[in-house]
């Protein structure tokens, strides 16, 4: 059995920037077993596995797995897997499509160069303390960004949201593997644990993803779930509407850029993350 793939560059401004992505198409007849195992033979922080086509309704349903886990619900696999489905499966280029994943339908549309989702409505969980993250971490007191809090927030998938004040805080970051994970593993509500850390200076909007995978700490080139995240929270807590880019992977030589277009009305969020798709190949995957 073969499956035709596609591989983009996703939130990439140009080729070999942004998130990595692998889209599998025909793979309805796969087990979550084997799709995990393709997921990590390929060791992108996401591959895409489409499960159901229908063209007619201009519609699609997907998998997303990390080389660990499947995920309910991931931005820049949703993006990336669109920017395909728009541009070499579905015909006429369509701008508007749904992409069905665990979590529901989200709907997705083109404009300009940009693709754009529309997330879930946002979840606020618990509040943390700076204190306790300087025993996992380089940062001291001084480093945070006290006008905000530090929160575990999901529209989907659960990041704990940590204000920095400067970019030279996030710059400089290290964190304690172990520590970190104790700490995730005791604090996070969710069975996705990750932080994102966020700084916001003049309209700059700079950001990381930490997180333990294999026993290892990694660092994602372009999160867009835990951007819709950090949207919710810049919503709530700074200002109710938002237009701005927010710039992760600068520190790990993946450039990348996440739109972000969102409004509050009371309780209501409208949340949106857009981004451009690089495509870098196409090839037969033997199964």
């Amino acid at each position: 059995m073969n499956l035709s793939f596609y591989i983009v560059d996703v939130f990439a401004e140009t080729k070999y920037a942004g998130n990595q992505l692998a889209v599998f198409l025909g793979a309805d007849a796969l087990s979550a077993e084997k799709m995990q195992k393709i997921a990590r033979e390929i060791n992108f922080a996401e591959s895409t596995f489409i499960t159901k086509l229908d063209p007619e309704n201009r519609a699609a349903t997907i998998r997303i797995f990390t080389p660990d886990y499947e995920m309910k619900f991931a931005g820049h696999p949703i993006i990336g897997t669109s920017w395909v489905l728009m541009h070499k499966i579905f015909q006429n280029q369509p701008e508007k499509i749904t992409v069905s994943v665990p979590i529901g339908e989200i709907p997705v549309h083109q404009s300009g160069d940009l693709i754009w989702l529309q997330a879930a409505q946002p979840e606020f969980l618990d509040i943390f303390s700076a204190q306790e993250f300087l025993s996992f971490s380089n940062l001291s007191s001084t480093d945070f960004e006290d006008s905000f809090p530090i929160q575990e927030v999901s529209t989907g998938s659960a990041f704990v949201i940590v204000p920095l004040k400067n970019k030279k805080a996030l710059e400089s970051l290290i964190l304690d593997k172990n520590k970190m994970n104790e700490w995730l593993h005791s604090h996070c509500k969710t069975s996705h644990r990750a932080l994102y850390f966020y700084c916001l200076e003049e309209n700059n909007l700079s950001s990381r993803m930490l997180c333990i995978e294999d026993n290892q700490l990694k660092e994602d080139a372009a999160t867009g779930s835990a951007s819709t995240c950090l949207q919710a929270f810049l919503l709530k807590y700074d200002a109710p509407e938002i237009r701005i880019i927010n710039h992760q992977g600068d520190f790990i030589n993946r450039p990348s850029q996440i739109y972000f277009d969102g409004k509050r009305m009371d309780n209501d969020f409208d949340i949106k993350i857009g981004g451009k798709s690089q495509f870098i190949a196409k090839g037969e995957w033997e199964v």
